[in-house]
């Protein structure tokens, strides 16, 4: 049963989420073609100069983060809306300070 701090389950809102849960896995689908991209020219940019992009591993590691809270959204366990309806998530590990091969 609803506690009475709940919002009543309504099909217009169910019908409203579903609307941003499609947009979202469509965003998702996108951000996947941009990691695809970085991953690939973050490999070229060390096999060049034998050290990885900073800026790349940050954007990389921040975009991850953004797709997480899309699935997160998408499979109803977070209720916030990601960015562009909410803010730009931080992100949520630092990144290695080293990386090894």
């Amino acid at each position: 049963m609803n506690s009475p701090k709940e919002n009543p389950v309504t099909r217009k809102g169910i019908a409203i989420r579903l609307f941003y849960t499609i947009f979202f896995i469509i965003v998702f689908e996108i951000i996947k073609l941009i990691l695809h991209v970085t991953i690939l020219f973050q490999y070229v940019y060390l096999f060049i100069t034998s050290k990885y992009s900073e800026p790349l591993r940050e954007f990389s590691n921040r975009l991850s983060v953004y797709a997480y809270r899309i699935m997160r959204y998408v499979t109803l366990n977070e209720n916030g809306r990601p960015f562009p309806f909410g803010r730009l998530p931080e992100a949520m590990e630092e990144a290695e300070s080293e990386v090894t091969f």
